[in-house]
This record gives structure tokens, C-alpha cells and sequence, in this order.
């Protein structure tokens, strides 16, 4: 089945984030690969809603993806007053 597939890709994926965050030399390397991870992460669950049929993980997703953008957001803007000191 090609859901199968995908999810399969996307946790391959999400390991190839973790790897970035535990290895990323600088925070800013860190920091792209747990919005990386995040992002396969919310892929990940909407495959998920699709294959089980559920609206309710499809609203999960939804506020997942405004938390993680406003998250990014946040985070850069401390990287960006961090580097500037």
C-alpha cells in the first residue's frame, strides 16, 4: 500500500532530522533540523488522518501547524537576538 510507504519514508525522515539536531554544529543547524523533524512530523500525522479516516487528527494537524510556525518564528528571533549580542 502506498500510505504504508509513506509513512515509512516520512520516519526515515524524521531520523535524518533527529540526526541534524544531535549533530548540527551550530544552533541555527539545530534549529532547521527540530523545524524539520516538526514538519515530517505533521506530514507524518496527516498521512495518519488520511489512512484512518479521522477529522479529528485532520483538526490536530491544523493547530499543530500553527503551533510549529509560531514556534519558528519565536525561536529564530531569539537565535537572531542571541547572535547580535
Amino acid at each position: 500500500m502506498v500510505i504504508n510507504a509513506v509513512l515509512v519514508a516520512l520516519t526515515l525522515s524524521l531520523l535524518v532530522a533527529v540526526a541534524r539536531v544531535i549533530a548540527g554544529p551550530t544552533a541555527a543547524d539545530r534549529l532547521v533540523g527540530a523545524d524539520f523533524g516538526f514538519a515530517v512530523f505533521v506530514g507524518g500525522l496527516a498521512v495518519l488522518a488520511v489512512r484512518l479516516d479521522s477529522a479529528a487528527l485532520l483538526d490536530l494537524v491544523l493547530v499543530a501547524a500553527l503551533v510549529g510556525f509560531l514556534a519558528t518564528v519565536a525561536l529564530a528571533r531569539l537565535l537572531e537576538a542571541r547572535s547580535t549580542r
